[in-house]
């Protein structure tokens, strides 16, 4: 007699509410896990970090980058034969944002195909969990609501900007980042409310696109959460390019004014401009969707706790993203959706690790950084040694006109092992891989040292860094 075969069991449906790197990285796991996967949106797929956010911001930085090149193209024996021709480069924002903006329409569309050939079904709508295993979806064209069962939820709801009481947009002159492609005209005079990582980013794109930028800081430097030296050579990159920054105040209110708008500062003065972008951080997207009733704790700053595998305190329901508060960065949102999926559904995991992210800040130049901080090294009383060799006399950066930046690393006193490195210059972003890669396998200063490099190449001041710090080991 033939034992009959066991009925095969349902695949498990995974529900992910919200469209981001959080939630189309954890999609795309799940679905190569063998699930059945439903994606809920309502913005598009990419969510802000896509449409709104990341991409367009970093477009529109693109674009200031190739003013800087040029103003620096007369140092290089560039020369116009026709000085009768000879005018200014000017900026059609229009066009720019146009680019912007459709660049950011055809990430989203790529990102959309590959999860429709992928199989995940994509519903448009707004998603509220209702219990730990129900989702309910609320079409945007009013229609009828949709419940969508799940075997595990995956909540990836994203952040929108902090909107200040005394100084609320209105999408023409007071404006948070995500209306700036709105605009039609370079604004003669912006005001950058906040000198975080993303006001930083627009004030110095707009001061390179020919706007006059005032960039107000509450506190002693732009950028208080980054590398000392790092900051504070951005600052006087800014201020020797025409900036004003306002440092130790506050913007109490912005209103508009006949032709334009008025800030009031903390310390009584009034800063008078065509345009002020409000760039004081983010508030999740946490409110009113169900979080609390089904039994997922909030941090007292309305963020959704959740721990090194993404699990949230309810059973079956993960997070990811910039809703949790652990690192706003596309980076880590899409590490949390894919640690997220893996650990759901049985897979090998391991638990995210912080110390090996790689972070970027798009000023010009930019900052990357990756590892232990020096701030964060000295406050844990970690013993530690440092080098900071200055980019200015390397070769590649005589040729390429490049005057300000830095190579900064950390490293153990005796095994000699990177604890972590920051990089100041052009393209810092690419060049911050080697150190990562030294960070996340534990290399010591002498395993970077003694690695080729090109010459003549920027990479080739991070091994001579590297150099000096086990030289000083060797030492010991």
């Amino acid at each position: 007699m033939t034992t009959p075969a066991p009925p095969e069991r349902e695949p498990a449906h995974i529900v992910v509410v919200g469209g981001g790197p959080g939630g189309y990285e954890a999609a795309l796991v799940a679905g190569s896990l063998g699930a059945r996967v439903t994606v809920v949106e309502r913005q598009g797929l990419g969510g802000a970090a896509v449409l709104t956010d990341v991409v367009p911001s970093k477009t529109l930085i693109a674009t200031a980058e190739w003013m800087t090149i040029a103003d620096r193209a007369p140092e290089l024996g560039i020369r116009l034969t026709d000085e009768a021709a000879k005018r200014d480069l000017t900026v059609d924002l229009r066009a720019v944002n146009q680019r912007v903006l459709e660049l950011a329409e055809a990430q989203s569309a790529d990102i959309r195909g590959r999860l429709v050939r992928e199989g995940i079904e994509i519903v448009s709508g707004t998603g509220r969990l209702d219990g730990k295993s129900r989702v309910v979806v609320e079409p945007e064209d009013g229609g009828e609501p949709r419940v969508l069962h799940a075997d595990t939820v995956l909540l990836a709801l994203g952040a929108t900007p902090r909107i200040l009481p005394t100084a609320v947009p209105d999408g023409e002159r007071i404006l948070t980042w995500t209306q700036m492609y709105n605009l039609d005209e370079l604004p003669e005079k912006l005001i950058v409310v906040g000198s975080g990582v993303t006001g930083a980013e627009f004030a110095g794109a707009y001061n390179a696109l020919g706007s006059d930028v005032v960039l107000v800081s509450s506190r002693d430097r732009v950028l208080p959460g980054e590398d000392e030296d790092a900051a504070e050579l951005l600052e006087g990159v800014f201020r020797s390019r025409g900036m004003t920054v306002l440092s130790r105040t506050r913007a109490e209110a912005a209103v508009r004014t006949d032709d334009g708008v008025a800030v009031t500062l903390s310390d009584g003065r009034v800063v008078h401009g065509s345009h002020v972008l409000v760039a004081v951080g983010g508030v999740p997207n946490t409110e009113g969707v169900g979080l609390e009733e089904a039994g997922v704790t909030l941090t007292a700053s309305g963020h959704v706790e959740v721990d090194k595998v993404s699990r949230t305190s309810a059973r079956g329901v993960y997070a990811a993203g910039d809703c949790t508060g652990v690192l706003p960065l596309a980076s880590v949102a899409a590490m949390q959706g894919r640690i997220a999926m893996q650990h759901a559904l049985g897979d090998g995991v391991a638990p995210l690790r912080l110390g090996t992210v790689a972070s970027n800040i798009f000023t010009a130049p930019e900052i990357a950084t990756v590892g232990y901080s020096e701030d964060a090294l000295k406050k844990q009383g970690s013993r530690y040694i440092t080098t900071t060799l200055p980019l200015a006399r390397n070769p590649r950066a005589k040729m390429l006109g490049i005057r300000d930046g830095f190579v900064k690393l950390f490293a153990h006193p005796e095994a000699g092992v990177v604890l972590g490195g920051v990089v100041v210059a052009p393209r810092a972003g690419e060049h911050i891989f080697p150190i990562t890669l030294a960070v996340r396998h534990r290399l010591t200063v002498e395993d970077v040292a003694a690695s080729f490099t090109i010459y003549p190449s920027l990479s080739g001041t991070t091994a001579e860094a590297a150099r000096v710090l086990d030289a000083r080991v060797q030492e010991r």
